[in-house]
Parts: C-alpha cells; structure tokens; sequence
C-alpha cells in the first residue's frame, strides 16, 4: 500500500529560470512525510512534544524539472520497519512524468536525540504500508 499526498508547485520553490529548485523538492519531500505521519495517527504538532523522526539518511535521483503550477503527486512506502528506523521510498510524478524519486531513511528519536524504538501501533500502520517490492527496486 501507498500513501499519496498532492503538491502544487508554487513561486517559492522556483529558481529565476522558473523551475523547481532541487532542495525545494526535499522540503516537499519533508511536507509529505509530515502528511503521511498525520494519516498514520501520529502527527508532527503531536510527536514533537516528546519526539522527533528526523532524517538520517537521504538519497534522491532528479528526472525530470517541475514548474510553477504543477501539481505532483508524492507516493510514500515503507521499505523497512526497523526497531526505531524507517526507510520510505518516495516518488514524484505530474500527469503520468516521473520528476523524481528519493529513499529517505527516518529515525524514531526522544527530545534528548537517543532512538525509541516504535510503538506497537505505530509499528503496525507503517508496516501497513510495507512494500518490498520498492525495497529490491531501489537497491536493484
């Protein structure tokens, strides 16, 4: 199962030449993230009282530009439930064009920056969206 969230490309994540800009794509990268994790239950307004999931981990292949007024459909899975990690294999496409594709790997941190591993629901709902497929794709 995937979890997909819609983006528009607005005039903040363009450079002059009218394109998306390659770190805004991380930024909406980050923004989806945070809207999957809401869907799970487990929103970031929530988490962040006591915890965070920051990234550690972040690999992304650019295919295609993005401009002003495209709306991207980010597609989120699992590829490994870990103790504390998460790695998520993210794509990026507007009508039908791959843009782009990451492998983001999150973990699961106390305020003091030390690993807690996942509660058994939360572990659930993201193991829910488990996909070993993506995982031999992105590694193949």
């Amino acid at each position: 199962m995937k979890y997909h969230v819609t983006q528009k490309v607005l005039f903040r994540h363009c450079d002059p030449a009218g394109i998306v800009f390659y770190p805004r794509y991380l930024e909406m990268v980050n923004d989806s993230v945070e809207s999957f994790f809401a869907e799970l239950g487990y929103p970031f307004h929530e988490m962040h009282k006591t915890n965070g999931v920051p990234t550690v981990k972040l690999d992304a292949s650019f295919v295609q530009a993005s401009r002003h007024g495209d709306l991207l459909e980010f597609a989120i899975a699992s590829t490994r439930v870990g103790g504390a990690s998460l790695e998520l294999a993210v794509t990026c496409d507007c009508a039908g064009e791959r843009r782009f594709d990451a492998n983001v790997t999150l973990v699961h941190v106390k305020n003091d920056m030390k690993s807690e591993r996942w509660s058994d629901a939360i572990r659930a709902k993201l193991t829910s969206y488990l996909n070993s497929e993506l995982k031999e794709a992105s590694h193949g």
